[in-house]
């Protein structure tokens, strides 16, 4: 049984035989993909200039839609989070993270994450699935139905390990960055990954200028210990050489995303440490105080947070302290979602 491709990742040649065999003319094809690529619109009922049986061959021949948006929170600061099922009932979370007139779309890779960091909501149930490639990219389009736009900004920062689904996610990149489609600048998309060394190595072979941000969380391997669990944490070392190869075949500083964790991560010696390694291998730091989703992990104290910070300025270090964005809107990742399994799992007869 052959598989219906999506409309979002057929190319261009594919659509034109596609095209070519319903009898129509060519230029329908660049009709079509104006529709979908620069009106933003996937549903060929809505593409009003093709003619009616086209439009009827497109519906019957191609997926175009696979997932809605079931809940939906906003925070005072504009952050929203949208909760979208899946077409086997499934959960993913996308968030739009405005920044003045700048938006920011933060995208998932994966139902569920097999990290399963301590103190992260996203992994408690582990993993189920990866999503396909079209429902990456559809959460662009449930984004830009938002607010009628391509956003300036994407960071695969939502829930799941990209790398770890990565022929589906590098398919995703190229819908967003090919000429022909979307047309995003590479630099203006950033892959987080937890460091998963393999895949760091394969997506620096592609040698495209995406921005790599690895959640490093530690400077060192006993105190990564107590926050990634065994299955897929790496050494720190290998880590940092992964790191050095990225740099060194797309030309890109990597980003080291620290979340601090009260008594864990965050005294003046780790943050010397961390600034050692940075300088050592060419990154920046993205400093982000614990969102508290566990009880038994919490955020630091302002002052706490603030010298971290600064102890990083002093030694030279390019850092960012992420602003609190969407704590009114679950924001942390997978708190919505999360919401919607414990809701499940109360269900009577669930």
């Amino acid at each position: 049984m052959k598989v219906q491709k999506h409309l979002l990742t057929t190319s261009f040649e594919e659509l034109e035989s596609f095209v070519a065999a319903t009898g129509q003319h060519g230029f329908r094809t660049r009709q079509i993909y104006e529709w979908i690529f620069r009106k933003y619109t996937v549903d060929p009922d809505q593409m009003l200039n093709i003619p009616k049986a086209l439009r009827k061959s497109l519906t019957a021949g191609f997926i175009f839609s696979s997932s809605i948006i079931s809940a939906k929170t906003e925070a005072p600061d504009g952050t929203v989070k949208l909760l979208l099922s899946l077409a086997d009932n499934e959960a993913v979370e996308m968030v739009l993270i405005p920044s003045g007139s700048r938006m920011t779309f933060c995208l998932s890779t994966q139902v569920g994450c097999p990290v399963q960091c301590c103190f992260c909501a996203s992994g408690e149930q582990g993993l189920t699935r990866n999503l396909k490639d079209y429902e990456i990219i559809e959460q662009v389009y449930h984004g830009i139905a938002q607010i009628g736009r391509l956003p300036d900004n994407i960071v695969f920062m939502g829930i799941g390990e990209g790398l770890l689904n990565f022929e589906n996610l590098v398919s995703a990149l190229k819908v967003l960055t090919d000429p022909a489609r979307l047309a995003m600048s590479p630099r203006r998309i950033t892959v987080s990954t937890s460091g998963y060394v393999p895949g760091i190595k394969k997506f620096a072979a592609l040698e495209k200028p995406f921005v790599l941000a690895v959640s490093l969380h530690a400077a060192d391997d006993a105190t990564r210990a107590r926050i990634i669990p065994d299955k897929l944490r790496f050494p720190v070392t290998d880590i940092l050489k992964a790191c050095d190869y990225y740099h060194t075949k797309t030309g890109r500083m990597v980003t080291f995303e620290y979340t601090l964790l009260k008594g864990i991560n965050d005294r003046v010696k780790d943050a010397v440490k961390l600034a050692d390694m940075a300088r050592r291998h060419h990154a920046k730091i993205n400093l982000i105080p614990y969102n508290q989703t566990r009880p038994e992990y919490q955020r630091p104290v302002e002052s706490v947070i603030f010298r971290f910070r600064d102890i990083l300025d002093e030694n030279g270090i390019a850092v960012t302290l992420r602003l609190e964005k969407g704590t009114g809107a679950a924001a942390a990742c997978g708190q919505l979602r999360a919401r919607k399994l414990k809701k499940t799992a109360e269900k009577p007869g669930s």
